[in-house]
């Protein structure tokens, strides 16, 4: 069943591991429905990237590349750090687990849903 409850802005879950605030669901999906952003994501999963070698990837300027960078750094979906002259991104799994995890639950809210609602329909 569902066990995610709002309750005082928080976001509970029955895995306390994966409680989410609503500020951080806000900032984890407001950065995700960036494209640009998920290309990032998916490109510092499988391992670092410098920032250079990112925005060689993309026609926009280093600074723009910058700003995505900070966006995700700022919901967790990413880690920046330096490395000698280089600032280089990693993309934090765990995050986008907690977010999976936020989706199961509502995706299996909406299940019980149908499933009531075909029930409901068929038994008639």
């Amino acid at each position: 069943m569902f066990a995610a409850l709002k309750y005082n802005q928080m976001v509970v879950h029955s895995d306390q591991r994966l409680a989410l605030d609503e500020d951080q669901v806000d900032r984890i999906f407001r950065a995700l429905a960036d494209a640009t952003r998920r290309d990032i994501v998916r490109r510092t999963m499988s391992g670092e990237a410098s920032i250079s070698r990112l925005a060689a990837a993309y026609e926009m300027s280093f600074a723009a590349v910058q700003k995505h960078v900070s966006v995700l750094e700022g919901a967790g979906l990413v880690t920046k750090y330096r490395s000698g002259r280089e600032r280089l991104v990693r993309g934090n799994p765990e995050t986008l687990r907690r977010a999976q995890a936020l989706l199961d639950e509502y995706e299996q809210l909406w299940r019980v849903r149908l499933t009531r609602l075909e029930e409901m329909l068929t038994s008639e």
